[in-house]
C-alpha cells in the first residue's frame, strides 16, 4: 500500500506560479513511477506529467510542456510539480498517483491516489 498526500494548491492569477508537493509513505518510494493528473469540471481526468524512479525519464502532456516541471526527491519520498506561466485552462483538481513500476511504460497502472488539491487560475 502507498499513501499519498498532496499540498500546495491554491488560487493564483494567470501568469503566476505554484508548486505542488506529494508526500508518499507505505512502500519503497524509489520503486514507483509517480504521476500528476488533473481533472477540470466536466472534463476527463488527464495525465499531466510523470517521472521514473530515478528522475531520468519524464513525460509531459503537450499543453504543459515548457511550463510545468515534475521532479522527485527519493530521500524525502516526495514528488513535485512546479507550474509556471499558469493559464486559466490549468484550473483543475490535481491528483498525485503512483504506478508500482520503476520506469515509464506505455500502459501504466496507477494503483494509488492522493485526495487531490485544487488549483484555480484567475484571469
Amino acid at each position: 500500500q502507498v499513501q499519498l498526500v498532496e499540498s500546495g494548491g491554491g488560487l493564483v492569477q494567470a501568469g503566476g506560479s505554484l508548486r505542488l508537493s506529494c508526500a508518499a509513505s507505505g512502500r519503497a518510494f524509489s520503486n514507483l513511477v509517480m504521476g500528476w493528473f488533473r481533472q477540470a469540471p466536466g472534463k476527463e481526468r488527464e495525465l499531466v506529467a510523470a517521472i521514473s524512479w530515478d528522475g531520468n525519464s519524464r513525460y509531459y502532456v503537450d499543453s504543459v510542456k515548457g511550463r510545468f516541471t515534475i521532479s522527485r526527491d527519493n530521500a524525502k519520498n516526495t514528488v513535485y510539480l512546479q507550474m509556471n506561466s499558469l493559464k486559466v485552462e490549468d484550473t483543475a483538481v490535481y491528483y498525485c498517483a503512483a504506478d508500482p513500476f520503476p520506469i515509464l511504460r506505455d500502459h501504466p497502472r496507477y494503483d494509488y491516489w492522493g485526495q487531490g488539491t485544487q488549483v484555480t487560475v484567475s484571469s
